[in-house]
């Protein structure tokens, strides 16, 4: 049986690591879109649009990603959020994990991160 085609959004304000995710995803055959910032993400789902899984930056201008999982998860939003951060401080991850994130990976992504959350995704 086929699977269906798996969709991701990725948050991020940093160009550089929106091109790398981006490459990542698209190198497991993951349909993916980039976004900016928190806000950003809102406005896509907002329009309609829904992702299997969402990778969340922490630390962006205008809603970081702890806001963003927030007001997601209060709009119903039930996709996979994955936080990808540089943070490592306990107190930063665990604010962020309890905004309604369903996972954390530190940066830098890897594929093996990305596959392991896939799994997860496609076990669900």
């Amino acid at each position: 049986m086929e699977s269906r085609q798996l969709t991701a959004l990725v948050v991020d304000d940093d160009m550089m690591v929106r091109i790398i995710h981006r490459k990542m995803l698209n190198s497991v055959g993951v349909e993916n879109e980039v976004v900016e910032n928190g806000k950003e993400a809102l406005d896509i789902h907002r329009s309609g649009q829904n992702f299997d899984l969402i990778l969340m930056d922490m630390d962006m201008p205008i809603m970081n990603g702890i806001e963003a999982t927030k007001k997601l998860r209060s709009m119903g939003i039930h996709s996979m959020i994955a936080g990808v951060s540089t943070r490592s401080v306990e107190a930063q991850v665990r604010e962020f994990m309890e905004a309604g994130l369903d996972d954390y990976l530190e940066k830098p992504l890897t594929i093996a991160k990305l596959t392991s959350i896939i799994h997860k995704i496609n076990s669900i």
